[in-house]
């Protein structure tokens, strides 16, 4: 796709992004608004998967309302003008921020906000019966000290059904092995997120997708607090929990949110108590309580199906 493509009523100001399925400009809408404008790629719209996944991303970001979900102005799901505007954030992702704090760390206060303000997304879309799936730093946007979850292409609601997937260095063991996901998924992922940011350090590493799906289905996470001794103990063990290698065993979205804004001496807000009662508990088929399962070689189907029918999360997320 071309840069002189144009989107009736903005005005591209220059490129912020270029992803494998769309670019990102900031751009001006008619009312003179700074916006995030997403315009998938041609080769997205030709394919089938590419373009419902677009389409999926410009439906349901239009359609939540959340302030820590990036919020959506407008939108075409599909045909030649397709397009999201979204949110613009000028400091960037969480992934920005990090690259340009290295090589410290956000303060603890700074770092338990963001994950607080990410835990209440979460806890928003179980609420509604929807998953998120791409839980990661990529996708956490970050303004004035707040954080808002976006990049929905991946979400989808669990009574209507949709394709596992998710990038690997924060995919649940139950993702891995081809499993549905659920709201204990996303909690596995937001565990991860919450050991780069309290622990300095991803949970498990691995150069192949091999060795990252053997360490995420049968290793074990160092406790947070030997990696951050100032943490809060309840946070620190809920943070583990998080990782649990069954769902069940893990705590719901509300819980790491109840005990996030506790450690920051907050109380919860009044549009989030309503959501507690209604986060996703849908089952996933369990394997053993915090046992190591055994190595499968089968790997989920996903966006990320090369030509080959290869599926290769290590070819873009990261």
């Amino acid at each position: 796709m071309t840069s002189d493509r144009s989107i009736p009523g903005y005005t591209l100001l220059h490129l912020l992004g270029r992803g494998d399925t769309s670019l990102v400009y900031l751009a001006r809408n008619s009312q003179d608004r700074e916006v995030a404008l997403k315009v998938p790629h041609e080769r997205t719209l030709a394919g089938r998967e590419a373009a419902e996944r677009f389409g999926n991303e410009v439906r349901l970001t239009l359609q939540v309302r959340h302030p820590q979900i990036v919020r959506g102005f407008a939108g075409t799901p599909f045909g030649p003008q397709a397009f999201l505007a979204v949110q613009y954030f000028p400091e960037g992702s969480l992934c920005d921020v990090l690259k340009r704090l290295a090589p410290c760390s956000l303060p603890l206060d700074a770092a338990l906000r963001v994950l607080a303000d990410v835990a209440s997304a979460l806890t928003y879309l179980h609420g509604l019966g929807a998953v998120h799936q791409d839980v990661k730093r990529q996708n956490v946007y970050v303004q004035e000290g707040r954080a808002a979850l976006g990049d929905l292409g991946s979400a989808y609601f669990t009574a209507q059904g949709g394709r596992a997937s998710g990038s690997p260095y924060y995919m649940a063991p139950e993702v891995y092995r081809g499993e549905s996901a659920g709201g204990a998924s996303d909690v596995y992922s937001f565990g991860v997120l919450a050991y780069e940011l309290l622990g300095g350090r991803r949970p498990f590493a691995g150069d192949s997708y091999e060795e990252l799906m053997a360490a995420h289905l049968n290793r074990f996470a160092p406790p947070l607090l030997s990696l951050r001794p100032e943490l809060p103990p309840a946070v620190a063990r809920l943070g583990e929990l998080a990782l649990a290698k069954r769902p069940a065993d893990r705590p719901t979205a509300a819980d790491i949110h109840r005990a996030l804004l506790a450690a920051l001496g907050e109380n919860l807000a009044e549009e989030d108590t309503a959501a507690l009662g209604t986060a996703d508990s849908t089952p996933v088929r369990q394997v053993g309580r915090h046992v190591p399962t055994p190595l499968v070689t089968a790997k989920p189907t996903g966006p990320e199906t090369g030509d080959a029918g290869r599926w290769n999360p290590f070819r873009r997320r990261k």
